[in-house]
C-alpha cells in the first residue's frame, strides 16, 4: 500500500511557484513534486477563505453541509474525514500544524471539544494559527507572534516536526501525513535570510492594481480597495513592494522546507512508494485591482496550485485539465492510494483522470456562499458572479461577468452588456440548478439566483 504525505499551505497564490509559470522566485522542491507526477491546472476551492475552504478538501462536503461556513463556525461534530477512510483501510494518520476547523481560536489555544477527522496522531492539539515562532516549555508548545530563527520559526519548526512524526511511526503500517504551514499566509513577515532575499523594488506590481474603477464591493466592502490601498494613499504601491517582497520570501522558506521533508524521503527510502501532495486552502490578491487576502469574487483566489507526485506511475510530468474543487480531494486521493472511500462527498473521484492524463467531467466550477450571500461559476470561457450583502453589512450590485480567455486580468466587466445577455442567462442557470442540486439554503445565497 502506498504511503500519503500532504503538505497544506496557507493563501499561496499559484503563479508564484515556478512549476505554474512564476518568474520572480524559483520553488525546485515542490516543482519536484509536479515533475514526478501531475500538476492540475484547474484546480479551485469553492470557497476562497480559510475554514469553509478546509472543511471542502477535509470532508469532501460544501460548507453549508459539513456546518464551517465562515472562520469562528467549527466543521460539525458527525461529519467524516477522508483520513477516517484511510484509517479503515489499515493506515496510521497523523497531523501537525494549522488547524482552524475548531473554531476561531487564536495562538496557542487548545483544540478543545473538536472533530478531528480521522487523523489520529496530533501531539500538539492547539491552534498554530499565523504565529511566526514557536517555543517548548516543559512539554508543552507555545506559539509566539515574534519572528523565529531557523530552528523556531513556525515553517522549520513544522517541518521539523513532521519529520519527527515520520521518524516515530509505525514501521508495520502505511501512513497518511499531513503538514498544515501557516505561510505565507499574513501577517507578512519572515525570518532571515528570507526577510531580505527579495529587493522590493524589483517585485512585479500586477497592472490591475493601478485600475481606476471597480465593483462596489471591491471598492468599499471590508475586504475591499478602500481597506489596503485606497487611491491616494501616500507611498500606495511602495506599500505593496514591501508586503510583496517579505510574502516572496516566506514562500521561499515554505519551498525550501518541503525540500527538508523530501530529502527525509528519499534518504529512508520512503520516495518511491510515497504520494506526495502540495496545494493550499486559498490565494491571495496581493495587489491585484488594488486587494490583498482574499474572499472576493475575482477569480485568482479561487483557482488553486495543487501538484501531486505519484511514483511508479505512468503520468509522470503531466499537466491535467479535469476541473477538480476542493470538494473532490478526499475521494480522489483514496482512489489514488487504492483504497474505498464509502462516505458521502459532494465530490467526484478524478484519480482514474490523473493517473491516465485524461479530463474528466465538465469544465465549471463555483463559488459557493461563506458567511455573505456571494455565489458564482468559472468556466473554461467566463466567470459570472453575484454579490447580495457583505461583510461590513452593506448591500451590493456589483455582479460581475469576465471573458476568462479574452480579459484574463479581469478588468472588463461585462455583466449589464446586452450582447452577453444570452451567456448570463445560460451560465444563472447553471447556478441555480447546482445549488438546487446541493440543497444550498436560499438565505445564504444573492437574491437574483434564487
Amino acid at each position: 500500500m502506498k504511503n500519503v504525505l500532504i503538505i497544506y499551505a496557507d493563501q499561496l497564490r499559484r503563479d508564484v511557484l515556478s512549476c505554474y509559470g512564476g518568474r520572480e522566485i524559483l520553488t525546485p522542491n515542490i516543482d519536484l513534486i509536479a515533475k514526478e507526477g501531475v500538476l492540475l491546472e484547474e484546480c479551485y476551492t469553492s470557497s476562497a477563505v480559510c475554514t469553509p475552504s478546509r472543511g471542502c478538501l477535509m470532508t469532501g462536503r460544501y460548507p453549508h453541509h459539513n456546518g464551517a461556513i465562515r472562520n469562528g463556525v467549527p466543521v460539525g461534530m458527525a461529519e467524516h474525514g477522508f483520513a477516517e477512510a484511510f484509517v479503515r483501510s489499515g493506515y496510521e494518520t497523523c497531523y501537525t500544524g494549522k488547524w482552524h476547523l475548531a473554531g476561531h481560536r487564536e495562538l496557542g489555544e487548545a483544540l478543545g471539544e473538536y472533530n478531528p477527522l480521522g487523523f489520529e496522531k496530533w501531539k500538539y492539539k492547539i491552534e498554530i494559527g499565523h504565529c511566526k515562532s514557536i517555543r517548548e516549555e516543559n512539554g508543552t508548545v507555545i506559539p509566539g507572534e515574534e519572528v523565529g530563527d531557523s530552528q523556531s520559526y513556525t515553517t522549520d519548526w513544522l517541518a521539523d516536526e513532521a519529520i519527527k512524526c515520520l521518524e516515530e511511526r509505525d514501521a508495520n503500517k502505511p501512513f497518511l501525513h499531513m503538514v498544515s504551514i501557516p505561510d505565507p499566509h499574513q501577517p507578512y513577515s519572515v525570518r532571515s535570510p528570507y526577510n531580505k532575499m527579495f529587493d522590493p523594488l524589483n517585485v512585479e506590481i500586477p497592472v490591475t492594481f493601478y485600475e481606476k474603477d471597480l465593483p462596489d464591493w471591491a471598492e468599499f466592502d471590508e475586504w475591499g480597495r478602500n481597506h489596503y490601498f485606497p487611491r491616494g494613499l501616500f507611498e500606495r504601491e511602495g506599500h505593496l513592494r514591501r508586503m510583496k517582497a517579505l510574502y516572496l520570501g516566506m514562500v521561499k522558506c515554505v519551498d525550501d522546507n518541503v525540500g527538508k521533508i523530501l530529502h527525509y524521503l528519499k534518504e529512508n527510502e520512503l520516495w518511491a512508494n510515497t504520494i506526495i501532495v502540495f496545494t493550499t486552502d486559498h490565494g491571495e490578491y496581493m495587489g491585484e485591482h488594488g486587494l490583498m487576502e482574499k474572499n472576493n469574487l475575482y477569480e485568482s483566489v479561487y483557482h488553486l496550485p495543487m501538484v501531486i507526485s505519484m511514483p511508479g506511475e505512468g503520468c509522470r510530468g503531466s499537466v491535467n485539465h479535469t476541473y477538480f474543487n476542493a470538494v473532490d480531494f478526499g475521494v480522489t486521493l483514496a482512489g489514488l492510494a487504492g483504497i474505498p472511500y464509502t462516505f458521502e462527498t459532494d465530490g467526484c473521484d478524478w484519480s482514474s483522470c490523473l493517473l491516465n492524463g485524461k479530463e474528466g467531467g465538465v469544465r465549471e466550477t463555483y463559488i459557493h456562499p461563506s458567511d455573505v450571500p456571494r455565489t458564482g461559476i468559472i468556466t473554461a470561457n467566463y466567470e459570472l458572479a453575484y454579490v447580495g450583502e457583505g461583510w461590513n453589512g452593506g448591500n451590493f450590485k456589483g455582479h460581475i461577468l469576465f471573458d476568462r480567455k479574452e480579459d484574463p486580468m479581469q478588468q472588463d466587466n461585462l455583466y449589464g452588456n446586452p450582447n452577453y445577455d444570452d451567456v448570463v442567462k445560460e451560465l444563472l442557470e447553471k447556478i441555480r440548478k447546482h445549488h438546487q442540486k446541493y440543497g444550498t439554503p436560499q438565505e445564504a445565497l444573492p437574491l437574483e439566483v434564487l
